[in-house]
């Protein structure tokens, strides 16, 4: 894979939480905070990423874009808003390992969506130029993104308004609980 073209990286990221799910999953208990730690960072900075590029980009370069953008925005928001909840509960929650699995099959849902109805529509009308853009747009966005779920914020313009306060705020938080010997979530 070419992670310098922005399909090839997003569907490499896409294999990369799967794992991290099987990771969470697989951890022992005192491991689990720290594992689930790194899949909400993930996931975050990913999903950002994509709505401050791919998706606006899809919405216009595509037939039908606005459609299929706007069904990506909503299985977004609905994993965001139920990912926050487990993130806030943390990983010693009762009903973490129950939650875990709903969260997967809506985020392996969601990437498949992706990757049957965006992301080879994104491939067959962009060029490689545009996909090298893109990628090195995904980067940089993901760079400055922040690194929990923020239900509400599924737009461009919502995430370049908020995402910088947000990710330092996120980043900040982060840091001190780092530095205190806990975990990032929750």
């Amino acid at each position: 894979m070419d992670e310098a073209d922005v399909i090839d990286l997003l569907l490499a990221q896409h294999a990369l939480i799967r794992d991290l799910f099987d990771e969470v999953e697989q951890a022992p208990a005192e491991r689990r905070a720290e594992a689930f730690g790194r899949l909400v960072r993930l996931l975050a900075v990913h999903e950002t990423a994509e709505e401050e590029v791919v998706h606006p980009y899809a919405r216009r370069k595509l037939d039908g874009g606005s459609a299929v953008v706007d069904d990506r925005l909503r299985e977004e928001n609905e994993a965001k808003q139920f990912l926050q909840q487990m993130d806030q509960a943390g990983a010693d929650d009762p009903a973490f390992m129950e939650n875990l699995q709903r969260l997967r099959t809506a985020v392996e849902a969601h990437a498949r969506s992706e990757e049957r109805y965006e992301f080879p529509k994104l491939r067959a009308h962009t060029s490689d130029t545009e996909r090298r853009g893109m990628a090195a747009a995904v980067k940089a966005a993901e760079a400055l993104a922040p690194t929990h779920p923020h239900p509400g914020t599924e737009s461009a313009a919502k995430n370049v308004l908020m995402g910088t306060p947000v990710a330092i705020m996120d980043r900040a938080r982060d840091a001190i609980r780092r530095a205190k010997g806990e975990p990032t979530t929750g």
